[in-house]
């Protein structure tokens, strides 16, 4: 634990976990020093479109899903335009965390503004900004981190957010050519990771300030993905002798009462570091495979992740162990 409350950026893949490569080299750099799992997700309505499977996975992760099907009503998958959210807000559920989102998509825009973070756009951060020298990476790196208060490598006493999520996914550039899209924005968060892991050098104040996360989901699942991509324990794992030494997880258990529609393969992929506050795992790769092997959280609800993150921010109570 911290002596001082941590300042916190996500960077959410939006279906992009299906196409890491070996050449992503910072992700997997991030991975070998984090701490690193499975985030499980509920199993998607049927005929859900993309635009749809967006939104709810977003809420799903920010422990907002009530939030959503309250949204979308009934009868309908249409948001619900309404001049007054009846949604509690992020800051009055989360001690007066003070939250931004960072996203293309209009529907996920709208729904974030309902939820009571503030909106923005990539494009917007680097209009806006005062630097005259590095690469455009790089200064999107400095222009997040200056949303949390860090600037010059130095932490304000005063900052605009204590929490910045960047959602970049396949499913926005509808009208590009998908396959090219896709590595756009993985190469993308793939770029920024390596900057910001190189300004949260160990020991310096972005680096024992800074807590970062890079969550990757699956988006729609294919139908192969249910044994290909399962977290559960296969055959010959149930039948080795040590079988019995691991843990039993309560990933399909809220309070007492049982998680009935868990999916259990396709979960969202994350790893998180933040100098000497993180436990590394043994996982080197940021991959399902190595994940599953030696990733140290295994698997917790998607729902859970911001509480976990808010404790990080002294906003909220611990979550788990």
């Amino acid at each position: 634990m911290a002596d001082k409350p941590s300042k916190a950026l996500v960077l959410y893949g939006d279906g992009l976990a299906r196409f890491v490569e070996p050449s992503h080299a910072h992700l997997h750099s991030l991975a070998s020093k984090a701490a690193c799992g499975f985030l499980s997700l509920p199993i998607a309505p049927p005929s859900e479109s993309e635009e749809e499977r967006i939104v709810r996975e977003f809420a799903v992760l920010i422990d907002a899903n009530q939030d959503y099907l309250s949204a979308i009503g009934e009868h309908t998958t249409e948001l619900k335009c309404e001049e007054k959210s009846p949604f509690q807000t992020i800051s009055d559920r989360f001690m007066g965390l003070k939250a931004a989102l960072i996203t293309t998509n209009s529907r996920l825009k709208s729904f974030g503004d309902k939820l009571g973070f503030a909106t923005l756009q990539l494009n917007e951060l680097i209009e806006t900004s005062d630097s005259l020298s590095g690469s455009p990476i790089e200064v999107m790196a400095s222009e997040l981190l200056k949303l949390l208060g860090f600037q010059r490598g130095k932490m304000e006493e005063v900052s605009q957010f204590d929490l910045v999520l960047v959602h970049i996914g396949a499913g926005e550039k509808t009208n590009d050519d998908k396959g090219k899209a896709v590595a756009h924005d993985l190469e993308y968060i793939n770029a920024l990771v390596g900057v910001i892991l190189q300004m949260a050098q160990p020991a310096s104040e972005v680096g024992s300030r800074l807590h970062l996360s890079a969550v990757l989901s699956y988006g729609q699942v294919l139908e192969a993905d249910n044994s290909n991509l399962s977290v559960l324990m296969s055959i010959d794992e149930k039948s080795s002798d040590l079988s019995a030494l691991f843990p039993r997880q309560s990933y399909t258990m809220k309070g007492e009462t049982p998680r009935n529609d868990v999916r259990h393969h396709c979960p969202m992929l994350i790893s998180q570091w933040q100098y000497a506050v993180t436990r590394k795992d043994m996982a080197e790769t940021f991959s399902f495979k190595d994940f599953k092997e030696h990733g140290g959280y295994l698997t917790i609800p998607a729902d859970r992740f911001l509480h976990e993150v808010a404790f990080k921010l002294w906003k909220a109570p611990k979550y788990g162990a």
